[in-house]
């Protein structure tokens, strides 16, 4: 498991000198309310409501494939052609895989100073449900690569951009793609506003279980459908059995559902399947780095699930190509054994480099970059993986860990349909405020936000505006491809 981390600077970078930074997230936030309040109300002094609805391109912007390039150092060099292949796919792909050319973008314009602790990249994609610690289906954001304290809005930008890419990549009219971010907003506004009522303990416990998912998705389904036809009510249904579905689909998703995919028999011991060059078992010498590591890595877990990891023996190692903007970041997977081999967990070490975010809201506190992913992902997640923690590998390279399947699902983009796609729009909303509201100060939101609709007619606006901007910035990754500039492997 390791990229050397170069010594970076901690000041906080400005483009555009647009703000001041308050500081990190828990400034402020156990002051009493009425003060709050007022933090926010001043947020509106730096940053406007009705401002959010325009994106000035900055006359120096730079090239977008540059800064997708600039990425391209630190990753294994064979990989990166497959990361330019899938995000060649379409906008939507080009948009999961450029949250670095979004943080630029974001970092010209005019922010609330108010940091809370963000996702990073919280496109649509980036949420769905998985097991709690109680075996329970939650839902919730489970993507914290990128994460960082920062401007709350800049992740609810980057989620109502995705509703619209998504929706264009489906062929939706363009009514339908406002009402999916609509519905996001709304979402949104409604969770911060009665999140901001709550005591300190409720807002921590709070969480989307699977009742409140199915409640929420008929609910919303019930709203959109009234006073329509019999077509509007049967897609409803639809929805909801589709989500019915993708909760057993996640329920069978396990440990031993993945060693049966990605292993096999060999001399009477399981392996990893070698699939190159998705997936490959990795040398004798690389394997014993990576049981160094996972030694190291043992020791930042609390000390019952640091017991309980013990019981298992490792059993195998390889490299696995994930995602779609992290491709070329050093991944692999562990096969471990418990009592026998009837009892696999299959663990996944991921690198963590510098998030995009750091170069225009400063450095991470922690200690190193896995750190700082497992550290926001525990601050912003109502439950998170038992097995969830962190190691520097050999080169100095930072990695985190977690299990690979433990009862995730997510939505199927490529076959939603429009009143499944506004449905899920209010969730993810309510969910990234959830998320907010416990790295952040959801009183002092309330208060920016308000009571109208100034910040989601705005953002409604932005939202299609910067869509236009990621489609452009996807045609010049094409114009590159085709020119010979950007090595691209397609169909992996």
């Amino acid at each position: 498991m390791g990229v050397q981390r170069p010594p970076g600077k901690s000041a906080r970078v400005r483009a555009g000198g647009t703000n001041k930074s308050e500081g990190a997230a828990r400034v402020h936030l156990y002051r009493p309310v009425e003060e709050r309040v007022a933090r926010g109300l001043a947020w509106r002094e730096a940053a406007p409501l009705e401002g959010h609805a325009r994106y000035a391109t900055n006359r120096r912007r730079k090239n977008p494939v540059a800064i997708l390039q600039a990425q391209d150092d630190a990753r294994v060099r064979d990989l990166v052609p497959i990361r330019y292949g899938r995000m060649s796919a379409s906008a939507f792909a080009f948009y999961r895989g450029s949250a670095a050319i979004m943080a630029y973008d974001l970092a010209s314009q005019k922010w609330t100073p108010g940091h809370t602790q963000l996702c990073g990249d919280a496109h649509l994609s980036n949420f769905g449900v998985f097991g709690s610690p109680e075996r329970d289906l939650v839902f919730d954001v489970n993507d914290f690569d990128e994460t960082l304290p920062g401007p709350f809005e800049w992740d609810v930008k980057r989620l109502v951009v995705s509703f619209v890419l998504a929706a264009r990549d489906r062929g939706f009219k363009r009514k339908e793609a406002r009402i999916a971010v609509r519905a996001a907003l709304q979402g949104y506004r409604t969770a911060i506003a009665e999140l901001a009522q709550l005591g300190t303990l409720d807002v921590w416990y709070h969480r989307i279980d699977e009742q409140m998912l199915l409640d929420a998705i008929t609910q919303m389904g019930t709203d959109l459908v009234k006073g329509k036809g019999k077509a509007e009510r049967k897609a409803v249904k639809s929805a909801t059995k589709a989500a019915m579905a993708g909760f057993d689909k996640a329920r069978r998703k396990t440990s031993m559902k993945a060693a049966e995919k990605l292993t096999e028999l060999v001399d009477g011991h399981y392996q990893f399947r070698e699939d190159p060059p998705l997936l490959f078992v990795v040398s004798s010498g690389d394997r014993r780095v990576v049981e160094v590591g996972f030694r190291d890595y043992r020791a930042t877990l609390p000390d019952d699930r640091r017991r309980l990891l013990e019981r298992y023996r490792l059993i195998d190692v390889a490299q696995k190509v994930v995602g779609v903007g992290s491709v070329g970041t050093r991944a692999g997977i562990l096969l471990l054994e418990g009592r026998d081999e009837a009892d696999p967990l299959v663990m996944q070490f991921k690198e963590a480099t510098t998030s995009v975010l750091e170069p225009y809201v400063g450095a991470s506190t922690a200690s190193q970059h896995g750190q700082r992913v497992v550290e926001g992902q525990r601050y912003m997640q109502a439950a998170s993986d038992i097995f969830l923690g962190w190691v520097q590998g050999e080169g100095g390279r930072d990695f985190y860990l977690r299990q690979l399947h433990d009862m995730k699902g997510s939505v199927d983009t490529a076959t939603i349909q429009p009143t499944g796609l506004t449905a899920y729009a209010g969730l993810c909303g309510a969910t990234l405020a959830r998320a907010h509201a416990r790295g952040g100060d959801a009183i002092a939101i309330d208060a920016y936000l308000g009571t109208d609709d100034t910040f989601s007619q705005a953002l409604e606006e932005f939202a299609q505006v910067y869509a236009d901007q990621a489609e452009q910035d996807y045609g010049k990754l094409q114009q590159a491809i085709t020119q010979g500039k950007i090595p691209v492997q397609t169909g992996i």
